[in-house]
């Protein structure tokens, strides 16, 4: 295609998705979208292609979300080959297709698609965009929140025809609290819907813009709480140069606005909902109050480092019992992070205990060794296989989610280390523990004091794991290297020395009697200032002779100095 690099046009798959038995699967197809069926076992292709417009972006760069539910495809993508147009559609089912509106800022601004899922009568979409609330020189960008209606069936001929009648918006919050919030602006990840301590919740892994102090952060969020907000109230701005405010609870309409239609209602279908609600819904999309983190603070905060966490797998089933919550969060340059989730006693924080971070891209496997290179495209866990996978541009990487072995003879080390996968076996090694496992084992994975008592382990080479090992430099080698810069400069001076002194020109015709005059030259002038009410002279030489006392044949005597 003209104007895109040939590596470009290719079939980049960007929807993979299970559906009856097979997979669904849409590529991009060298700029021109297509989605098909395939079967799971053999990969061939059953029924005719459908267009991969409003399903699959034309451009491997744009993001896109897409899952099924109730026998319908929900995608949030763009629409045009410059991705102007962006959507959330449904389509593929009994369902008439739906979509929103096109072109409105109200609805949509740039938008970034992070992730769907269902939960409960709604499909919630994950995304960041440009902020239209704030009067800001200068672009922000926000997190959100969207929500549809699975029953939404669009609204009348006259507004909202084949539109969504139910979509609203919220705004993340993701800020570490204080007498100003210090915010998290930008979602690169979230995880699915878990349940945790009685809760339905879901962590979304944020970070600060280019411009602001580097630092990443993952934030918890209730959906119950989510939920709550899409119940609260409006915002609006009543003219482009007037602020955004709360619309008055007086004037909501009835039915509320953005809510599912229930069989047996008085409007049992969106197609029945008054003009009033629908161009309501149409012109205030967005909710005045922001999505509130679970426990007021993020869970785990990382400020100031070299790289970007954007990818980001929750193993909640961790450990030999299965009650251990394990975070891996994935950077930039292609490392793993790996913390320890601790709930408090309240049951709404959790203190995130650092356990340790493991280089997932290897060069010996991937094409090249660059900073695009390291890029990690995704991440997941394989929980039959205990392991990370790790998608870069290159290749493909399977990690173990622990490495048990690095404490293999160390039962002080493998007890501190605090990782639910390994525990002391009876061998004396430091085992991984497969869940469910009968053998008897030692573990201190609440506080990790329990080795105290233990000796050092003598002998015994051990990994330091450090979050950033390549800023942290060897005392030894700082001792080392300040001994030979001291010995290698000093001998370097003494060389110039030596060599100025064999090369300096003499006169041997001044010889000692030009050295005995000037000792009393300088004895006379002493003498005199001593005379003269205790004042100091200053004595300098002419003619700059490069500081050598017979004058080097330049003239160099002192210079004549006249006393009143």
């Amino acid at each position: 295609m003209k104007g895109k690099h040939e590596g470009e046009c290719r079939n980049f798959i960007k929807v993979l998705l299970s559906q009856h038995g097979g997979l669904f699967v849409c590529g991009t197809n060298a700029f021109n979208p297509l989605c098909a069926n395939y079967t799971r076992d053999t990969l061939e292709m059953t029924g005719e292609p459908v267009s991969g417009m409003a399903r699959c972006p034309y451009d491997p760069r744009h993001a896109n979300v897409a899952l099924f539910a109730d026998g319908s495809l929900f995608t949030g993508t763009v629409t045009d080959f410059l991705a102007i147009d962006a959507v959330i559609y449904r389509s593929l089912g009994d369902s008439p297709a739906l979509r929103t509106i096109k072109h409105d800022s109200k609805w949509f601004r740039e938008p970034f698609f992070v992730s769907a899922m269902e939960w409960g009568p709604h499909i919630y979409f994950f995304f960041r965009e440009m902020a239209m609330e704030f009067h800001h020189l200068e672009k922000v960008m926000v997190s959100r929140v969207a929500r549809v209606c699975k029953s939404d069936l669009g609204g009348s001929q006259r507004v909202l025809e084949k539109q969504w009648t139910t979509f609203l918006k919220a705004r993340l919050n993701c800020s570490i609290p204080g007498d100003s919030h210090f915010y998290f602006n930008l979602l690169h990840a979230t995880s699915n819907i878990i349940h945790m301590h009685g809760r339905d919740v879901i962590l979304g892994l944020f970070s600060t813009p280019p411009n602001s102090i580097p630092g990443s952060a993952v934030c918890v969020f209730d959906m119950q709480q989510l939920a709550h907000v899409f119940e609260g109230r409006f915002k609006e701005q009543k003219s482009p140069e007037s602020i955004w405010t709360p619309v008055p609870d007086d004037a909501v309409p009835k039915p509320r606005p953005g809510g599912c239609a229930v069989q047996g209602s008085r409007f049992s279908s969106s197609t029945t909902l008054p003009d009033e609600v629908l161009n309501f819904v149409k012109t205030h999309p967005l909710m005045d109050e922001t999505v509130p983190l679970l426990g007021h603070k993020p869970w785990v905060v990382k400020t100031m480092g070299r790289y970007q966490l954007t990818a980001m797998v929750v193993d909640t089933e961790a450990g030999p019992h299965k009650n251990r919550t394990v975070l891996f969060l994935g950077s930039t340059r292609g490392t793993i992070l790996k913390f320890l989730m601790i709930p408090t006693g309240d049951s709404v924080s959790h203190n995130s205990v650092f356990l340790e971070e493991v280089e997932g891209f290897n060069p010996e496997k991937c094409v090249e060794d660059s900073p695009q290179a390291r890029q990690l495209l995704s991440l997941s866990l394989d929980r039959s296989s205990h392991t990370l996978l790790l998608a870069f541009p290159s290749c493909l990487i399977r990690l173990p989610t622990s490495r048990c072995h690095l404490h293999s003879r160390c039962m002080k080390s493998c007890l501190a280390s605090r990782d639910p996968y390994c525990g002391w076996t009876r061998g004396s090694t430091c085992s991984f523990l497969r869940p469910g496992t009968r053998l008897p084992f030692q573990q201190d994975v609440e506080y990790g004091n329990a080795s105290s008592h233990l000796g050092d382990c003598d002998g015994i080479l051990q990994q330091s794991l450090l979050i950033e090992p390549e800023s942290l430099v060897s005392l030894n080698l700082l001792v080392a290297s300040a001994v030979s810069a001291f010995t290698i400069g000093a001998a370097l001076s003494g060389l110039a020395v030596c060599w100025i002194m064999a090369h300096k020109p003499s006169n041997r015709r001044h010889g000692n009697s030009s050295q005995s005059s000037l000792q009393r030259r300088e004895r006379g002038l002493l003498s005199n200032g001593g005379g003269m009410g205790g004042s100091v002279l200053s004595v300098t030489r002419e003619g700059g002779g490069g500081g050598s006392r017979d004058g080097g044949g330049g003239g160099g005597g002192l210079s004549s100095l006249k006393l009143p």
